[in-house]
Order: structure tokens, then C-alpha cells, then sequence
């Protein structure tokens, strides 16, 4: 993304009014810890590590350390990270895309795709009910 459109995206979350942001955050905070669920599900359960270290991280705080994607990062005013791996589990990204001498098992993008539009259409319906009801 250029800086000018970063520019621009600000410009416009910023003109979201206050009282709308907040009522999404319950929406967010929802979507995401059912997306921790469902990747949970998928993930290899050979010492069940992997699967213990997929967090929801809420608006404010910040992720574990180590964790995929990105390291630790804190999330946004209405952002829920949703990460995987931590200080002790540093290798989600091998289990997700492979090595050399061991196959991928695909846990966090299958579940992102499956749970996408549910997400989003929560998001939306939380998001035009607080416009509906600010009016």
C-alpha cells in the first residue's frame, strides 16, 4: 500500500464516528475468537503446542512474541490479531507451508477462507445497526 493510499485510509477511519467504532469492537473481538476456533480445529494436535499458542489478541495489547504473522505488534483501535506461535512454539509457518522433510499442513489460511464472509458480515451488520441507531 503507497503512502498515499495509507494517507487516505486514515482520512477515512478517522471520519468513522466514535460511538460506531466502539460498537464494532464486540463484533471484532466475536469473529475473532471464532476464528482462533476454527484454527484450532485444523491444526496438527501432535502435542497440541501449535494449537495452544493460536491467540486472539483484542484492540490495545499486544501479541506474543515470535508469533506468525509478523512478531509481536499491538493491535489497533478496531483491529483483533489473530496469530499464531509463540516464544515456545516458533515454527507455525513450517507446519502452515512445508519444509523440505516435512509436507505443509495448512491450519491458518484454510481457516481465514472459510470463516472470511461470516466475519466480514458480522462486522457489516454490527456496523450498520450502530449507524441505524446513532441517527
Amino acid at each position: 500500500m503507497s503512502s498515499k493510499q495509507t494517507a487516505r485510509l486514515k482520512r477515512r477511519l478517522a471520519a468513522i464516528p466514535k460511538k460506531v467504532r466502539e460498537a464494532v469492537q464486540p463484533a471484532l473481538i466475536k469473529s475473532g475468537d471464532e476464528l482462533v476456533d476454527r484454527m484450532r480445529q485444523l491444526a496438527p494436535k501432535d502435542t497440541h503446542a501449535l494449537a495452544n499458542s493460536i491467540v486472539a489478541t483484542p484492540p490495545g495489547q499486544a501479541t506474543p512474541a515470535y508469533s506468525q504473522p509478523g512478531g509481536s505488534q499491538v493491535a489497533a483501535e478496531n483491529q483483533v490479531l489473530v496469530t499464531a506461535g509463540n516464544a515456545d512454539v516458533r515454527y507455525p509457518h513450517l507446519v502452515e507451508y512445508g519444509s523440505v522433510n516435512a509436507a505443509a499442513q495448512p491450519y491458518f489460511w484454510p481457516a481465514y477462507r472459510l470463516n472470511r464472509k461470516r466475519i466480514a458480515d458480522r462486522v457489516k451488520r454490527a456496523m450498520r445497526k450502530a449507524i441505524r441507531e446513532a441517527k
